[in-house]
């Protein structure tokens, strides 16, 4: 093998290398595209993921504050009512009033059901309960068939332990909300 050969084996891999190069280039270029693409579909797909949890967000203040000005109006509306009631002067009106109000917290409750974390579910539920006893402990005074020992004052008295436990409930829902200096009070 002399120099011709030498030659020959030189120019083939010359010509390979020349003809390879376009193809390496090809891969090298594709693989380059296919990391910038994933690079852009996962700032896309975090992008979306912030909007989505930005949205829920907004969607849970508006329904605690939805929620919270129902609890309060209702709360508000059964002591009104209780007053009456002690008074006997409870009116069609203010029954209608009460009812209406009491309708609008079971709908900001029901709202409330579909999009609250498990935490402030639960509160929730534990205050619907208490305003529901409140109500029907109201309303039986109202009828004359009173529970044994409920009158005006010990009515007034569960109201006002109804209006403390909220504020508990009104901590966990801006603790979800991530507001600063929702600290929940402890239990006592």
């Amino acid at each position: 093998m002399g120099s011709t050969a030498i030659a020959l084996v030189a120019a083939v891999v010359g010509v390979t290398g020349t003809l390879l190069a376009p193809v390496l280039a090809q891969r090298s270029g594709a693989k380059t595209q296919q990391a910038e693409f994933e690079r852009q579909q996962q700032a896309a797909r975090t992008q979306w993921e912030r909007e989505q949890g930005q949205a829920e967000l907004a969607m849970r203040r508006a329904c605690y504050i939805e929620t919270n000005a129902a609890f309060r109006h209702y709360r508000m509306q059964l002591m009104n009512y209780l007053w009456n009631v002690h008074r006997n002067e409870v009116t069609e009106a203010g029954g209608e009033l009460l009812e209406s109000t009491r309708r609008a917290h079971h709908v900001a409750f029901a709202e409330a059901q579909m999009v609250a974390s498990p935490a402030v579910l639960a509160q929730l539920d534990d205050m619907s309960k208490a305003l529901s006893e409140g109500y029907r402990r109201t309303k039986c005074l109202e009828e004359g068939n009173p529970d044994e020992g409920d009158t005006l004052e010990v009515i007034q008295e569960y109201l006002g332990w109804v209006w403390e436990r909220w504020k508990e409930t009104r901590a966990v829902m801006r603790a979800d909300l991530g507001v600063p200096n929702s600290s929940i009070p402890s239990a006592q």
